[in-house]
């Protein structure tokens, strides 16, 4: 069996490697055999790849990947609730490869007839903005939500979601070239990143409610969101992209009660129970499904070109993600 492996940290066309792996064999009491058909390359991925991701390296080797769409090919003794055939978001971390065994309570049958691109990106991506939109800040009609690395998956996402609950976007980008794109795509506003955002967010809103502020980047570029909340606002930070801890200062969280908060999917999901996740990912498959949600793939790779892939999802100014096809469909 083929699959991805990491052995040590570093540059990530350098450390990553296809490597032949024994097969997972049959499935155990309580367990699934799962064929992978594809998986997406995330910025968590990369950074993963660098050592750069999460409070502590992982343990190596590892093989990374921490979603996917795959289908059921076996099921072990007392799975009841999916069967052969089934098609299923595939459990990370430990993707990228083209069999694996997984809990029966991590996995669920989809019934979807979307495409299978769009939903091995379900997994992350639209769970991790709806839940951000929703969780912290009741999503009412009529308010704000401001966001940066709004040209991400995770940002087209949010967009569509807003506005499904009648909630505006302002976006938050470092090029003017990803403005555009953006507007056409659905975001109510699109402003590039500077010293002066929080005067021309508030300028765009006319004064209405902007309570959540979502960020990607950290650093700096948090303060600059918190600067833009109301009053007891609210920032998200769910990455760090700039590789700099958030900043947020007192004028902020003590004179306004601005709050900081974090946001970690694996958390969601090792405090959730099954029946809930099940249920959101249905929610949002059928949202895929009628084009709601849609996330724009720049180049699909085999396994085997594992190095060209993840030096391309590694690349600024991509147009889309970055997938790995295994097995075929």
């Amino acid at each position: 069996m083929k699959a991805a492996r990491l052995s040590r940290f570093g540059k990530p066309a350098e450390v990553i490697e296809l490597a032949d792996l024994d097969e997972p064999g049959t499935p155990g009491e309580g367990e699934v055999l799962l064929e992978v058909i594809a998986c997406p390359i995330n910025p968590a991925d990369v950074l993963m790849l660098e050592g750069r991701y999460g409070a502590a390296p992982p343990k190596l080797p590892l093989i990374p990947g921490a979603e996917g769409i795959g289908r059921i090919t076996q099921t072990g003794a007392g799975v009841k609730h999916v069967k052969p055939g089934d098609l299923v978001l595939v459990p990370g971390p430990g993707t990228w490869r083209e069999r694996l065994t997984a809990p029966g309570k991590s996995v669920w049958a989809l019934k979807s007839k979307a495409d299978l691109h769009q939903l091995a990106m379900l997994r992350v991506n639209p769970a991790t903005a709806y839940l951000m939109l929703h969780d912290y800040v009741p999503a009412e009609a009529g308010n704000w939500v401001i966001q940066n690395a709004a040209n991400s998956g995770v940002g087209h996402c949010l967009i569509r979601l807003a506005k499904q609950a009648g909630v505006k976007t302002i976006n938050v980008v470092r090029r003017e070239s990803l403005v555009a794109p953006l507007e056409a795509y659905g975001a109510d506003v699109v402003l590039v990143d500077g010293p002066d955002l929080d005067v021309r967010a508030r300028a765009a809103t006319g004064g209405a409610p902007l309570p959540l502020a979502i960020d990607a980047v950290g650093g700096s570029a948090a303060q600059r969101l918190a600067r833009c909340v109301d009053e007891k606002g609210v920032v998200v930070n769910y990455g760090l992209l700039s590789g700099e801890p958030c900043m947020v200062d007192g004028r902020d969280t003590v004179f306004r009660d601005v709050t900081l908060r974090g946001f970690w999917l694996r958390r969601w999901f090792s405090e959730t129970q099954p029946a809930e996740i099940g249920k959101l990912y249905a929610k949002l498959a059928a949202l895929v499904e009628d084009g709601t949600l849609k996330i724009e793939v720049e180049k699909v790779y085999p396994l085997a070109q594992i190095k060209d892939a993840v030096v391309h999802a590694a690349r600024e100014a991509r147009a889309g993600k970055i997938l790995l096809e295994m097995t075929g469909r």
